[in-house]
């Protein structure tokens, strides 16, 4: 096989291809050449023709690639057109045979979906079809209803010990939005000073940062605002968290806010406003217009200490529109969190629907609680924004059944979650 490698590494240059040049399936001529040499393994697998049963052979070796129960991390291969000693069988690779082995990934017999990519290569002269299987980050995969493991040069179907652990991996792989890299963000879209003097201050003690001997990208990565030291792509977090220009990469991670003279969106503009910037800004900047018109009554009379009352409770508006931020969906979607306020209600709308665990039954009660974005949600408590987890919901409630409202309201029209705060009943003496 050596010479074989030799031999086919002069015929591609020869033929004016590169070797080392990577591919879709990111296996180059090397990689290529190198899986042939050491024949059938736990990442190989090669079959003479599609021949017989080989379609059903190849789609079970396809299934165990995905599953990587080995933890390879790289792809799978299988070749056809190689005899099972590793030797070139003169296959005739037509485009329909390329079809046929491509449509193994689409035609619903494997699930869930997998990557994979078909090509045809040259080795020595001849033609080879190879089948590049990408690991599935939602193990396991299952093919005609079984889960198929590579063990060796073997395939087999798994234990249920190897269900357990593909699970696992699938858990591990599946990590949420929050700390996806974003692909076209750089070191250069990030506030590094913010996130040194501010964020960095705020989520570890002094002494800590002093004796911590991490670089700047080690911190960042480490907090999960990049993906990797080695790589550091902003992750969604870090975007969201301390990018420059947050809405450049998101675009609908923003607030609008809206307050009328009256009861419909027919009514009179008194004051309009869009947040943007990083979710730190944009909190406080809310916080800010929203106590700014949250309008203070002061009795002089009815005791001998003045006593000051808000149309709504502070905090339980804070509760309300900091859980819309930090629980609403970032992905794929460009509308805002929403605030109108009404005269007789304050209305806040969530893109992206209750999440997990929780439902239109339990939103709200104690011990019930489940993220969409837990990284966003552990950077806004380290912040100071949210004091408890599964708290925010629960406290705006007692406060405002104390302060005299009625139960705020919610409703869950077309994945967005519609919370309505009504004022104070009549009988409490609240004017609007």
């Amino acid at each position: 096989m050596v010479d074989e490698y030799n031999a086919a590494k002069d015929v591609l240059l020869k033929a004016g291809m590169e070797v080392g040049v990577p591919t879709v399936a990111n296996l180059d001529t090397e990689d290529v050449m190198e899986l042939l040499q050491r024949g059938e393994s736990d990442r190989v697998e090669f079959k003479e023709s599609l021949r017989g049963d080989a379609p059903n052979r190849i789609r079970e070796a396809i299934c165990a690639f995905a599953n990587d129960l080995p933890d390879h991390r790289k792809p799978g291969v299988v070749f056809v057109g190689v005899r099972d000693d590793g030797t070139v069988a003169g296959l005739s690779v037509t485009d329909g045979l390329l079809r046929q082995l491509a449509d193994m990934k689409t035609d619903g017999n494997i699930v869930p979906p997998l990557s994979l990519t078909v090509e045809r290569r040259s080795v020595c002269g001849s033609d080879v079809a190879v089948v590049a299987v990408q690991p599935s980050d939602s193990p396991p995969v299952r093919y005609d209803g079984r889960v198929h493991v590579r063990i060796g040069s073997r395939r087999g179907t798994a234990t249920a010990q190897d269900e357990r652990t593909l699970n696992e991996k699938r858990r591990y792989r599946d990590i949420p939005f929050d700390i996806h890299p974003v692909p076209s963000a750089t070191l250069s879209d990030l506030n590094l000073p913010q996130f040194e003097h501010e964020y960095l201050t705020q989520a570890f003690s002094p002494d800590v940062l002093e004796a911590n001997e991490r670089n700047t990208q080690e911190q960042l990565a480490a907090t999960k605002m990049t993906a990797t030291a080695r790589e550091p792509l902003p992750t969604v977090l870090g975007i969201l968290m301390i990018g420059k220009n947050p809405q450049d990469f998101l675009p609908g991670a923003y607030v609008q806010f809206l307050k009328l003279d009256g009861i419909d969106l027919t009514s009179d503009i008194i004051d309009s406003q869009e947040f943007r910037g990083t979710i730190p800004d944009i909190v406080r900047r809310l916080d800010e217009k929203l106590i700014a018109h949250n309008r203070t009554a002061v009795d002089i009379i009815s005791g001998p200490v003045e006593k000051r009352t808000s149309l709504y409770p502070n905090a339980a508006i804070q509760q309300i529109t900091r859980n819309a931020i930090m629980h609403r969906t970032y992905e794929e979607t460009n509308a805002p969190v929403s605030v109108y306020w009404y005269n007789d209600r304050l209305e806040v709308m969530s893109p992206g629907g209750l999440f997990g665990a929780v439902t239109a039954e339990n939103l709200g009660s104690f011990g019930i609680v489940d993220y969409r974005n837990p990284n966003v949600a552990d950077a806004m408590k380290t912040l100071g924004f949210v004091q408890r987890f599964g708290y925010g919901i629960p406290r705006a409630r007692q406060l405002l059944e104390e302060a005299g409202h009625p139960e705020p309201e919610f409703a869950f029209p077309e994945n967005h979650v519609f919370v309505t705060i009504r004022g104070k009943s009549k009988e409490k003496g609240q004017k609007q």
